[in-house]
């Protein structure tokens, strides 16, 4: 039976977590539908850029400010650059780009291990943006949840006006729908691609400078979003941003349920994530939002 607090609890982790897998899963989202490039190094720029922010905040001893700036910064230019340099050259090759991106994170895992001599990080090891609990329906939840909440949540609108309002968000969905028509229209297309190279890259760099502090730094810690955020993708349908975001929501609901039902089953959430999408792809093998033109893309 489930309590009135296990149910606060439940919902809590699920709009938490649902909204850090939805702001990966749309950074990944956005990159597959604009260049259809299944990048699976997407997390361990998460990876990345947690680390960046354990260096600044608690190595270097920076504020939060300066610290979540320069990592920001440092992280989109690292996707750009890896676009321009590694993904650009094969984005055609379809399985050589799959093989790069894998070992392009295993290389960045090694990169950190050996950096910070196997150091392994404890949640609270890098410092709270803010600190503090509040209680909510008998619950404690820690602010730093509810800021990571609130700034996510910010972003994606953000990210919405960007795509439907703005120019580059015009050139970004005719892109997605057709590069050769986009690129007789004047729309430089390499530029847009390695633009939302960027912006996603910058998505996971935002969600990692929230979760650091509560989740720590480790580096590894690339691997089991990536697997969700696959299953989320693959779950909403291959290319939608909407669908990136309710998928998240699914799994994050399923991941909270399986946390507090069977608080020593735990490793069971990936099996009952796997299982969800596999029962939404048996009746809509597209996904709950697969697109059947490419015009409805993004």
């Amino acid at each position: 039976m489930i309590t009135g607090s296990q149910v606060v609890e439940i919902l809590v982790r699920t709009i938490v977590n649902g909204s850090v897998y939805a702001l990966l899963a749309s950074g990944l989202s956005l990159i597959y539908g604009v260049g259809r490039i299944v990048n699976l190094a997407h997390t361990a720029f998460f990876m990345l850029a947690a680390y960046g922010m354990y260096c600044f905040m608690s190595n270097l001893g920076w504020g939060p400010l300066p610290s979540i700036v320069l990592t920001l910064v440092a992280i989109t230019l690292v996707g750009l650059l890896v676009y321009r340099f590694l993904l650009d050259r094969i984005r055609q090759h379809g399985a050589a780009l799959l093989i790069m991106t894998v070992a392009l994170a295993m290389a960045l895992q090694e990169l950190m291990r050996i950096s910070f001599h196997r150091q392994t990080t404890l949640p609270g090891s890098v410092p709270y943006l803010i600190a503090g609990d509040t209680t909510i329906l008998g619950v404690m939840v820690e602010k730093q949840q509810l800021l990571t909440l609130g700034t996510i949540a910010g972003v994606i609108i953000i990210l919405w006006l960007l795509l439907s309002k703005t120019k580059l968000g015009i050139a970004i969905r005719a892109t997605a729908n057709d590069a050769e028509v986009a690129n007789l229209m004047g729309i430089s297309v390499p530029r847009t691609l390695m633009l939302t190279m960027g912006i996603g890259t910058g998505l996971a760099g935002v969600a990692a400078v929230l979760m650091a502090p509560i989740s720590g730094v480790i580096h590894y810690m690339w691997m089991k979003p990536l697997m969700m955020v696959l299953v989320i993708v693959v779950l909403g349908g291959l290319g939608s941003m909407k669908g990136s975001i309710i998928g998240a929501l699914i799994i994050a609901l399923v991941e909270s349920l399986t946390f507090i039902l069977l608080p020593y089953r735990t490793y069971l959430s990936t099996v009952f994530a796997l299982a969800v999408m596999v029962l939404v792809l048996i009746v809509k093998p597209g996904g709950l939002f697969g697109t059947i033109f490419e015009e409805e893309r993004l």
